[in-house]
């Protein structure tokens, strides 16, 4: 129980979150105890934070790769992707490579609200094994290392934007795996914005997306659709399910289901006699 916060005791006509209102980043002295009635308190010191909204989509991204994890029987992976600037970065390299000992991987691009051009992403997960090498003592090593080479399969929504848009364009057009979900934002332009004198801002958007390949205007005004569409079932999020997952993990599993790990075994060592030459 929360009894007090910075000597000020909490009763029911106190909101909890009304005592510390602008608390955050300070260092504020809460009392808890084990019962309502004060006995056995304690007195601890906090730092409370602006929002909780970053812990509880680190929640959500545990649990989702929780639940991969147990559905595929440990073979695939998971990441969420929540932007296309530093922090979907940041969160795709923190988590793709730690689990590089997976067969397949799901990639989560829900809720992406953009920012740059993710090509450099999608090379990541084209990779193929290009070489290995074999150490005197263990088993071989291949190159390139720290890569998923297994099936991968992207989920994405509507409010998946710009970046959050291209992301899933590239993924289909380079065949990298399927995309479930639903039809994505549409709004794949870019905007560069002029300074004001005020301290304001001007901004239009003044880039058009198109493509190469069939040189037509592409994505904007309508997204980009899903290979399997699917909604976001309430009733089933109302028990802890998440329907776009589990058919991701579903369509994942059916190519876990005939893909095998590349393995390497090294050539018989040769007899290396001489002084220069090939052997």
């Amino acid at each position: 129980y929360v009894l007090a916060i910075d000597g000020k005791d909490l009763t029911d006509a106190i909101d909890l979150y009304e005592a510390l209102e602008g608390k955050a980043g300070k260092q504020v002295k809460v009392k808890l105890g084990p019962t309502p009635d004060g006995k056995g308190a304690r007195e601890v010191t906090v730092v409370p934070i602006g929002s909780e909204s970053g812990l509880r989509r680190q929640a959500w991204v545990e649990d989702n790769r929780r639940y991969v994890e147990k559905a595929t029987n440990g073979r695939a992976g998971y990441v969420h992707v929540p932007d296309t600037a530093q922090g979907g970065w940041t969160n795709f390299t923190r988590y793709y490579y730690a689990q590089a000992d997976k067969d397949g991987i799901v990639v989560d691009e829900r809720f992406n609200s953009g920012g740059l051009i993710t090509d450099f992403l999608i090379r990541e997960m084209m990779k193929e094994p290009s070489a290995a090498f074999a150490p005197r003592h263990g088993r071989e090593m291949v190159t390139p290392a720290a890569s998923i080479f297994g099936p991968k399969v992207m989920l994405a929504n509507q409010f998946s934007g710009s970046g959050g848009d291209m992301f899933p364009w590239l993924f289909k057009k380079h065949k990298v795996g399927k995309v479930v979900g639903k039809r994505t934002w549409g709004g794949l332009i870019a905007s560069f914005g002029f300074g004001l004198i005020d301290g304001g801002r001007v901004n239009s958007p003044d880039w058009a997306f198109f493509d190469p390949a069939t040189n037509k205007w592409d994505v904007e005004g309508w997204g980009v659709d899903p290979d399997i569409e699917i909604e976001l079932d309430p009733f089933l999020w109302r028990q802890g399910r998440d329907s776009q997952l589990e058919r991701a993990v579903a369509e994942l599993n059916k190519s876990l289901a005939t893909y095998k790990k590349p393995t390497f075994k090294r050539p018989p060592y040769p007899v290396k006699t001489g002084v220069g030459g090939r052997f």
